[in-house]
């Protein structure tokens, strides 16, 4: 691994030589703020342990990931649902308007 490949990373003030593919460097470094980050909110809930801080971490993460993920899923559901609602207001809009104008 060259110097051009890799980054290194700070993870609870411990330095990390990662592999990152060209073009990824900036990405790979906020990623690594963010679980900087999220690994001292554990630290800072009294977890001990450099691996039990990095398990609860990780268990948070994937229980965030799939959050966000079941989310997005429901979302298309939900925009189908509105236009499907456009279509029965503006069809039901339409039955009125039609009722009025035979009056």
């Amino acid at each position: 691994m060259s110097e051009s490949d890799s980054v290194v990373v700070h993870l609870l003030d411990k330095e990390y030589r990662v592999a990152c593919p060209p073009g990824e460097r900036d990405n790979l470094l906020r990623a690594a703020r963010y679980l900087d980050q999220q690994m001292r909110e554990v630290r800072d809930a009294n977890v001990i342990g450099l691996e039990r801080i990095a398990v609860m971490t990780a268990l948070n993460l994937a229980h965030e990931l799939l959050q966000t993920s079941s989310a997005l899923q429901h979302q298309p559901d939900s925009e189908r649902l509105g236009k499907l609602l456009g279509k029965v207001d503006a069809e039901i809009s339409a039955y009125h308007r039609l009722q009025e104008s035979r009056l």
